[in-house]
């Protein structure tokens, strides 16, 4: 696991010495902190930081080919490399070590273009084409592996994490204020675009191609929803247990210390129990919990420990919260809302003082429909032609009844009379368009527009399938793996998630809805399949996630470090966020009677991230 960085000229240009790739290295150190590299030509320059997973001695970057025509930089694993390097040695390559690095450099020599739909595993990609002039840019199927992509008149930069851009000469790290709205919907800027102007992500499952100063990219795989399984359930259990070993397998390849984050949820356990079957050595586990018993899962993490014999750690956690708000801002890399990131650095850093990889259960809600909100869509949605009487009747409701039950009357008419897809956006956004509205203005409307084209894409039909499908290309993409990636970067370990094994993943999507929802509960037949592993108490228990007792701290510590903040000259003057409406915000929650701790998270993670970021910059560039 690595970070890598680079620069590569436009037509007849030059780039710059190897101190500004030593300086954007330096910004991902922790991605890297056992070498670093530098591998400068007049078109080209490119960088990286190495966690040694594979071939520790021999798997140094950047690769460079025999011929030193071709050189690699390159983050992530590859967990078919052993079979890659079989096919390539018959087509008459010759290797010097046992990496994947090496592997991959061959493959593009090889294949060119062609060879990232034949490798399995995470990846972010650069390779040079010394003679042609031409780079290779490439991010995994699912995209658990980041790529930011910087285009300008002197040509291309990239980078794993925006912050190293900072460090390239002339760059202008300005804020894209068109990502607020989306941002203050879900909590993340939606792909492709990132938060600074003039900077996109790579998407996952493209290539791109940087040649003679011209940029182009493509598609090499979409994750299909046909042809659907056509088998009976015994078949389909079968398979799912097939996929589940192979997948888990896979990601056991390692010349380092492993274990496995367990919260003792469904799909965390699943991992650990395969680990456990397959290794002749106690898994080591990690889980974290805090003081207040509704965000502890100790015991449950316990008792699936105790269950599979495993070398289990935890950490009852006192967590500073204003400290660690501010090291997540710098981490995050963007504007980033899902307060789960605390408790996953948390455990990561706990992971990082016995191991240097982890599995986690990441991808089985999106692969299976473990959601609530998806269940809560389906019944919704199973009104048809009555849901605008329905919407009256909830609406007349909602002013009758009183308290929480009148609000979620209110909400659900609301939702009713909305039209697709905003009708399942908004039981799924953190703020609805009035709310966002109120902080930025009639701007706050379109929230939701940047996610509609991820529902009329692809071949999904069911319409469990359709919202699967853009959580996919969104929530998964966006912030479940922007938050395992960067937060066990932060704490330098690498992180891997057998359920989102692309070929696990298209077989899940292609079963019928009814093997993954069943009365009234998801993850049917990944919870089926379970049984073989786990005992009912650990399946059968109530879904819980992975939360902080945010808004509790927003009435302590946390609170005063905001309350100062959103008072700051600085924060008033940026003009981003309407001051008074927050300050409102803050007053309302610090009075105990309403909870705003979400969006005060959000605008505190904004501001956090525009003081670590764009001021930061903004400073160096005046000195």
């Amino acid at each position: 696991m690595c970070g890598i960085v680079g620069i590569a000229a436009g037509q007849g240009g030059r780039v710059p010495g190897e101190a500004v790739a030593h300086a954007m290295n330096a910004q991902i150190l922790h991605r890297g902190p056992d070498e670093g590299g530098v591998h400068r030509e007049d078109a080209v320059l490119l960088g990286m930081r190495r966690l040694s997973i594979i071939d520790v001695a021999g798997g140094h970057q950047p690769m460079r080919s025999a011929d030193g025509r071709h050189v690699l930089v390159f983050n992530g694993e590859i967990y078919n490399h052993a079979a890659l390097r079989r096919e390539l040695a018959v087509l008459g390559h010759r290797f010097t070590t046992r990496s994947d690095s090496e592997v991959v450099l061959h493959a593009c020599i090889q294949w060119g273009e062609d060879a990232f739909a034949r490798l399995e595993g995470m990846f972010a990609i650069a390779c040079w084409d010394r003679d042609a002039r031409r780079l290779l840019l490439a991010r995994d199927r699912l995209g658990k592996k980041p790529l930011f992509v910087h285009r300008g008149p002197a040509g291309l930069a990239f980078a794993s994490e925006l912050k190293s851009l900072l460090a390239i000469p002339g760059f202008q790290a300005r804020f894209d204020t068109g990502a607020l709205p989306g941002y203050l919907a879900f909590g993340y800027v939606p792909s492709p675009g990132s938060a600074l102007v003039g900077v996109e992500r790579l998407p996952a499952a493209h290539v791109g191609v940087w040649e003679q100063g011209r940029w182009r990219q493509s598609a090499y795989w979409r994750l299909a929803f046909q042809p659907a399984f056509q088998g009976s359930e015994a078949e389909a259990e079968e398979a799912l247990a097939g996929h589940i070993d192979r997948a888990v397998g896979d990601r056991l390849m390692s010349d380092v210390p492993f274990g496995a984050f367990l919260s003792g949820g469904l799909d965390s356990s699943v991992v650990v129990a395969r680990m456990a079957a397959i290794l002749d050595r106690p898994v080591k586990t990690f889980t974290i919990g805090f003081r207040e018993a509704r965000f502890n899962e100790l015991d449950s993490a316990r008792a699936v420990a105790r269950h599979l014999g495993t070398e289990h750690h935890e950490e009852l956690v006192e967590v500073e919260a204003t400290a660690l708000a501010q090291q997540l801002a710098w981490h995050l890399d963007e504007p980033f809302a899902d307060s789960s990131a605390l408790p996953t650095f948390l455990v990561s850093r706990l992971a990082a003082r016995h191991v240097k990889m982890v599995l986690s259960g990441d991808g089985g809600d999106e692969a299976f429909a473990g959601y609530d909100r998806y269940l809560r869509w389906l019944r919704l949605s199973r009104l048809g032609p009555l849901r605008g009487p329905v919407a009256g009747l909830l609406s007349g409701a909602s002013r009758l009844l009183p308290g929480h039950r009148g609000f979620r009357a209110g909400r659900i008419a609301e939702r009713l009379r909305q039209p697709w897809p905003d009708c399942y956006l908004s039981g799924v956004a953190l703020s609805r368009p009035e709310q966002a509205c109120a902080l930025i203005g009639e701007a706050g409307r379109s929230g939701y527009a940047s996610l509609h084209p991820l529902f009329e894409a692809g071949d999904a039909r069911h319409p469990l399938d359709r919202i699967v499908a853009a959580d996919i290309g969104s929530y998964l993409l966006d912030d479940i793996l922007v938050k395992l990636d960067r937060m066990t970067m932060a704490a330098s370990i690498e992180g891997r998630a057998p359920l989102l094994d692309h070929r696990l993943m298209e077989f899940a999507v292609r079963l019928p809805p009814s093997m993954r929802v069943r009365r009234g509960r998801g993850k049917h037949l990944l919870r089926q399949v379970a049984r073989r592993w786990l005992p009912p108490e650990i399946l059968d228990k109530p879904k819980q996630g992975f939360a902080i007792p945010l808004a509790d701290w927003f009435r302590g510590g946390l609170g005063v470090m905001a309350a100062d903040l959103f008072a700051d000259r600085q924060f008033r003057e940026r003009g981003w966020v309407r001051p008074e409406a927050v300050q409102a915000l803050a007053r309302a929650h610090a009075g105990g009677g309403e909870d705003h701790s979400e969006t005060l998270w959000q605008v505190l993670m904004l501001e956090l991230w525009a003081r670590a970021m764009v001021d930061r910059r903004e400073e160096a560039v005046a000195c």
